[in-house]
């Protein structure tokens, strides 16, 4: 028999992406899934869902409610962490905001997509309104996570590169993947919310310092769905819509690895590289603040003392996170200087380090300003070096090698735990956030998602958006 060529073999490979992924996600069942990855499933679930809880009071959560609320559907799903209920569309957007408008969800460090924000703001609201168990709704989640990291994994960098916020435009597609699974569609019906999905790419990295970047991940939870419910009726889409000339990978980057979306589905898992962040902000930053945290307590510093802060830092640190006067909270998490100075003040970088009022403090300022970054080409991207100038001459400095939060010095699960209470206990009371982790850990063990998303919203009358 005669060998096809390489260039045949590729180009055989690249009419089939969009198929083979959906054939995988229709045909894959729970107990194919190591214990591993679904372990890291919960921990997904229950970072998104503090984040989720947490972020439900921001303004720009209040906004979008009260901007979209005459125009809401039937009270079919919470909103969690407030007392509203809406249609699940828009359910579905208003959690992805709250998600990840305290930049501290999960982070997918390969292609710095944010995992859970689209994925699980999707089928939670879904499952409130088509009853699914715990089990049922972790193997959705975990499916949602491989299929838009995979996706992302072929097109980055130069897809992120170019300006496109890679959580929305990816996200997407790990929306509508999992919610099909809920729906039960079959290969053709997978097929085409896969293509419906591919034309509602979302997000520009122009945003980022403001509430629309949150609203991409909340906008892609709600397309996702959106191209599943419409697939679940026979909605019908091209069958080649990642992988096609004019299809979803060629339209939105110059590169393309489609061997990254179908190579080892079901043997290789993306999951297993999420990573959960310990400080509010853009992940680029977060090795500085681990290296200036650890300074302030090995030394037991008074930043009155420090005379200059030389940081020397990955590539993309400046180019993400190089506001130099941030103006709002939301713009001081893409500043790699008001970070490292509220870590040197104050030792924390949580969400009260990110307050409007916070990149106005005094003090704040004041140290901010002795800061400088260069450029270091040879630190991977969770590494930093930090050198303090004090006064009286002296010089400290603190190589951070793997962040905290990196997937090589990963949070383990009394930190996300913890993390959760943190942000829950505010809003819902420590009696009702204590219910609600214990539910999430043992989400597996739900028999109806319904019954823990009403543990998410505070006690009182609960009403329509």
């Amino acid at each position: 028999m005669m060998a096809i060529p390489q260039e045949q073999r590729a180009m055989a490979l690249e009419t089939g992406v969009t198929r083979r992924l959906a054939q995988y996600l229709v045909q894959t069942r729970p107990d194919d899934l190591p214990g591993a990855v679904r372990a890291r499933g919960v921990d997904s679930f229950v970072n998104w869902l503090g984040c989720a809880v947490g972020g439900s009071g921001h303004p720009a959560v209040k906004i979008a409610l009260s901007a979209l609320a005459p125009f809401a559907g039937a009270p079919q799903a919470a909103v969690l962490g407030r007392i509203e209920r809406t249609d699940i569309l828009t359910a579905a957007l208003l959690n992805g905001v709250s998600s990840h408008v305290f930049d501290f969800d999960d982070t997918h460090l390969k292609t710095v997509i944010h995992p859970a924000g689209p994925v699980a703001s999707a089928i939670m609201a879904l499952a409130e309104y088509r009853a699914i168990g715990g089990a049922e709704f972790i193997h959705a989640l975990i499916l949602g996570i491989e299929t838009e990291c995979r996706i992302g994994n072929a097109v980055y960098p130069d897809h992120y590169a170019v300006g496109w916020h890679i959580t929305g435009s990816a996200g997407v597609f790990g929306a509508a993947a999992a919610a099909g699974k809920v729906l039960g569609l079959n290969e053709t019906q997978m097929t085409w919310a896969l293509g419906i999905a591919a034309s509602q790419p979302v997000g520009l990295r122009e945003m980022f310092g403001t509430m629309t970047k949150s609203f991409h991940p909340g906008r892609a939870a709600q397309n996702g769905l959106t191209a599943a419910l419409l697939a679940a009726r026979d909605y019908t889409s091209s069958e080649q819509a990642i992988e096609a000339k004019r299809g979803w990978a060629n339209v939105v980057s110059t590169r393309q690895d489609y061997r990254e979306i179908t190579d080892g589905l079901g043997e290789r898992h993306e999951s297993l590289l999420n990573t959960f962040k310990p400080f509010a902000c853009g992940i680029v930053i977060h090795p500085v603040i681990d290296g200036c945290i650890q300074l302030r307590h090995e030394h037991h510093l008074d930043a009155d003392l420090i005379d200059a802060v030389r940081l020397r830092v990955h590539p993309l640190v400046l180019e993400l996170t190089g506001k130099r006067m941030p103006q709002t909270g939301l713009d001081g998490k893409f500043s790699v200087y008001h970070s490292a100075a509220v870590a040197l003040i104050q030792g924390r970088a949580g969400e009260a380090q990110y307050s409007d009022a916070a990149v106005h403090h005094a003090p704040t300022v004041a140290l901010r300003n002795k800061i400088s970054a260069e450029i270091d080409p040879s630190l991977p991207a969770d590494a930093a070096h930090i050198v303090l100038v004090l006064q009286n001459g002296q010089h400290l400095e603190k190589h951070i090698e793997h962040a905290i939060g990196s997937t090589a010095n990963p949070m383990n699960r009394e930190a996300i735990d913890g993390k959760f209470t943190d942000l829950t206990a505010p809003v819902l009371g420590a009696e009702q956030a204590a219910k609600l982790l214990w539910a999430c850990r043992e989400v597996e063990s739900c028999g109806n998602m319904a019954d823990l998303a009403r543990l998410t919203q505070p006690e009182g009358k609960r009403t329509r958006c």
